[in-house]
């Protein structure tokens, strides 16, 4: 039954799976209230539910929030941790049955539909030849597509490892029945299996009583490395060929195409504890993490490769290869059986695993790199091919190769960032400067040049940050060494501002002998974060590309030039619209500069989990990012609560990959047609973002009083002692400017009025409707996908927030609120009346009933943490921040509301 996309296609899938979705989410409600009453009380559930039926009364009969936070006024503090944690187990609940409800609509839709799911491999493939893609036109794009989610550990989520176990075990368990198919005992046990793991959770505090180390963040990015897509990895490639078998009628091998990126244990921006000895404690822990996954991949490929030389051929490279290593390790051989000396992929097998165990201790014997063990790998495989071995373990055998080649020896690509202030810190010392930084651009370049073509040796005993600078490039070359050269990503330079910058660090790494064939095997990466570093993005770029010094460098790394893009702090500077216009005109600019210099150009964008730090769907993004600078990659930085919404469930992580895929296939191949109406368009954005720019800087860094304003009206001092972190919330004493951008949207999220995301958009868009015309304004909305996204995003965040819980905070301020307040609900209305009248609504998110129904499904949780935090604030402030256990309470609640609301910093 072929049934197209539209409004028959969703009022058929609500009705067939949204009443599932419902069931789940009761069914998992009543266990949590049980494990309410057993291990609170009667008396909990009791004052829950009644708080609970208080907030849906509120929500549904249009109520004033005054009486539901007179009753959350009411809760001792001694029960005030046990009702947020109430409240914070049915929010997991929620979403786990909203993530288990993603994959039962995709299986659904596969059911009832003849055409693949949107978005998907398959479905992106049959656009692409409609549009006239041939088969020979997308096998030469593939060998340089390239998708790379990088993950960091910036703290806005940090659920405890042994948390995400019991997770995973509940989503196991609702997937089991998620057609309900199972037989009432069968039901029974697996709700068993579920209260179990929503019991001891309840007995497990959800945080640790210490900041995390850098270490524990490791771990942390880890599980979803090794224990989620590890496994995905090889159906994401069987899946991709599939789609093009299906499209195409042709079978292909694919080249690489998914990485996988940390900056855990080598983000050094502003974070003291990371250094040379994180780098690399960070890569032998990943190590470990992956040679213990071949290790178990190869004793199942044991149990499966029996086959006797007896009953069917083997290739000669194969028995000569373990041979080998029987003469190499003889320890290893004296354990092999003997009855299974008939068997000779087996026999290979152990002398691998013996091989992977020696590297894993660092022994020579052992596998010196993953393309050893990757050559061994495909020795079986090409053996199995060639002795009608593809039903035989062929294809099992084929998964691990994909997980070889994708995750090494080093699990993931280990970035480095420094700000470029340090880099000055360590030259001035370097050259007994101390005016170093100080001096102009034009200045420092010419020394730079200079140091480069005579570098001096570097100090033995250097102390301070030039022995720290120095010690973290030395440490580079030695685990390119040990972990090969792909465990190293890019080394990129916060609030980079010169081409100075770039050079400092090519000048700094020769110092430290961090030299390979006469080059620096670094990928030079500027980060240009705030709206002027953007806009002056251009011209620093082609000062480096200008510069005879660096195109030899570049030349060395292949032509191939990556420039990160700062979504967080160039909202925080200039407001979403000024950040998402100057993001989108610097990737114009340097697309055009790249083809004007012969270098092929890549993107990183460092985007967070928040619209206002450049979150969002990512697939949309793509298709509204400039023609021609996605150009076959798209690496993003995955962060906070997103990487355990897009990566904590195996076939939610598949399909979010697929859809990255699909859109950077697209964006490269057929990219949107030229819109002789965009000229236009344009040049009435560039109006807007400045009237939105100059309305937002008004308000939060030009009035004296906001800052006192923002730290009354947010829990911004509880954020800034919450332990879910290993770096301070500041890169320097200071204002506004000098917070860092994740607790100033974490903090703004959590007051519920979501300004960092919407503010100055509302004044914009009344000024380009009385200057340029309600239609025009309409045509902009409904056709340029640039302004459609962001349009979105905003509407997205005005669904969440709440103006009448947001006013109570806003009261804390005291004197200030009068003041602030009324400018900032001004301003929310503004922004609501416009979007609906630009997308041509009656109200806020008419058109989107998931969004809609998720917000319903959480508000009559999360108003009520809202208010009880917005009472525990003021009795905390006024007994001078000293009460630790009003604190606990206090970030209980930040922590429930941030399961709440979906969208942190």
């Amino acid at each position: 039954m072929n049934i197209p996309d539209g409004p028959l296609r969703e009022q058929l899938d609500f009705a067939q799976t949204d009443a599932l979705l419902r069931d789940d989410v009761r069914r998992l409600g009543a266990l949590v209230g049980e494990v309410l009453a057993e291990q609170g009380s009667p008396a909990l559930l009791e004052e829950v539910e009644a708080i609970r039926r208080a907030a849906i009364a509120r929500r549904e009969q249009g109520l004033p929030v005054d009486a539901l936070a007179e009753e959350m006024a009411r809760v001792p503090v001694d029960d005030a941790e046990l009702v947020v944690r109430a409240f914070s187990t049915y929010f997991s609940a929620i979403n786990v049955a909203e993530r288990v409800h993603r994959i039962r609509r995709r299986r659904d839709y596969e059911r009832i539909s003849d055409l693949p799911q949107p978005g998907g491999f398959e479905a992106v493939l049959r656009d692409l030849r409609a549009d006239g893609v041939t088969f020979e036109e997308l096998e030469a794009t593939l060998p340089r597509l390239w998708v790379e989610p990088v993950f960091t550990a910036h703290p806005t989520e940090a659920v405890r490892r042994v948390m995400l176990e019991k997770e995973r075990e509940i989503v196991e368990r609702l997937v089991e029945d998620i057609d309900r198919t199972r037989t009432p005992v069968e039901r029974r046990v697996g709700l068993e299996r579920i209260r179990l793991s929503l019991t001891a959770g309840w007995q497990t505090s959800d945080t640790p009583e210490h900041r995390p180390t850098v270490a524990d963040e490791v771990e942390h990015v880890s599980y979803y490395l090794a224990s989620v897509l590890y496994r995905v990895v090889p159906v994401y490639y069987e899946a991709f060929a599939d789609a093009i078998e299906a499209v195409y009628g042709r079978r292909i091998t694919l080249p690489q195409v998914l990485r996988f990126g940390s900056w855990v244990g080598g983000d050094m921006d502003g974070n003291p504890n990371v250094n040379a000895e994180t780098i690399r404690a960070a890569l032998d822990a990943q190590r470990a993490q992956a040679i213990a996954q071949y290790r178990a991949d190869l004793r199942a490929l044991g149990n499966m490769l029996t086959q006797s030389l007896g009953r069917v051929g083997v290739d000669e490279a194969v028995v000569a290869r373990t041979d080998a290593y029987i003469e190499q390790l003889p320890e290893a051989a004296a354990r092999l059986r003997p009855r299974l000396a008939d068997m000779p992929y087996r026999r290979l097998l152990d002398m691998m695993k013996a091989r992977l165990a020696l590297a894993a201790e660092g022994d020579g014997k052992g596998y010196a790199s993953a393309r050893e063990f990757i050559a061994d790998l495909e020795l079986i495989d090409a053996s199995l091919a060639n002795h009608r071995g593809e039903h035989a373990g062929r294809f099992a055998l084929q998964r691990v190769l994909w997980r070889a080649r994708t995750f090494g020896f080093h699990l993931a690509a280990l970035d480095l960032r420094q700000d470029s202030a340090a880099h000055d810190a360590a030259l001035a010392q370097l050259l007994g400067d101390p005016d170093w930084a100080g001096r102009d651009a034009a200045e420092r370049t010419a020394r730079l040049q200079a140091l480069l073509a005579d570098p001096p040796a570097a100090p033995g005993d250097a102390a301070g940050v030039l022995g720290s600078t120095l010690a973290v490039f030395r440490t580079v070359l030695d685990m390119r060494r040990q972990h090969g050269v792909e465990a190293i990503g890019l080394y990129i330079i916060s609030m980079s501002r010169s081409a100075a910058d770039a050079l400092a660090v090519l000048a700094l790494a020769r110092v430290a002998g961090c030299v390979e064939d006469g080059t620096v095997p670094l990928d030079i990466t500027p980060l240009f974060e705030t709206v002027g570093d953007l806009e002056a993005a251009a011209g620093v770029m082609r000062s480096l590309f200008e510069d005879p010094v660096y195109r030899e460098h570049l030349a060395a790394r292949g032509n191939e030039q990556t420039v990160m893009l700062g979504y967080s702090d160039s909202a925080k500077d200039g407001g979403l619209f000024a950040s998402r216009w100057a993001l989108q005109c610097t990737q114009v600019a340097l697309t055009e500069l790249a083809d004007e210099f012969g270098v092929r150009i890549m993107f990183f964008h460092g985007r967070g989990g928040s619209v206002s730090r450049g979150g969002g769907k990512t697939e949309r993004a793509i298709i509204a990012a400039p023609r021609g600078s996605v150009n076959g990659s798209m690496r993003v930085t995955e962060q906070g609560e997103v990487i355990h919404r897009k990566y904590g469930i195996r076939a939610l992580a598949l399909r979010n990959l697929e859809q990255t895929t699909g859109a950077v296939l697209r964006a490269t191949l057929r990219p949107r047609p030229r819109d002789p109406r965009e000229m236009r368009w344009r040049e009435i954005a560039r109006h807007l973002a400045e009237e939105s720019r100059a309305h937002y800087r008004a308000l939060v860094h030009d009035h004296p009083d906001f800052p006192a304003y923002f730290r009354a009206a947010t829990p911004v001092d509880v954020i800034e002692r919450m332990q879910i972190g290993s770096r301070p919330s500041r890169r320097r004493e200071g204002g506004i400017s000098n917070l860092r951008a994740i607790p100033w949207v974490f903090a703004w999220s959590q007051n519920r009025s979501g300004l960092t995301g919407w503010y100055g958009i509302g004044h914009a868009l009344q000024v380009g409707v009385q200057a340029y015309g309600q239609e025009a304004m309409t045509e902009m909305a409904a056709d340029w996908p640039f302004f459609a996204a962001m349009l979105d995003d905003v509407e997205m965040l005005l669904a969440k927030s709440d103006l009448a819980i947001f006013e109570r905070y806003s009261r804390l301020a005291g004197p200030l609120h009068d003041e602030f307040h009324p400018r900032i609900a001004e301003e929310f209305l503004r922004t609501c009346d416009a979007i609906l009248l630009l997308k041509q609504r009656d109200a806020i998110l008419a058109d989107d009933y998931r969004l809609r129904l998720s917000i319903r499904l959480r508000n009559p949780y999360v108003d009520p943490l809202s208010l009880l935090q917005v009472d525990l604030l003021q009795r905390w402030r006024e007994g001078g921040r000293e009460d630790e256990d009003l604190l606990r309470a206090l970030v209980s609640t930040v922590n429930g509301i941030s399961a709440g609301i979906q969208n942190t910093g």
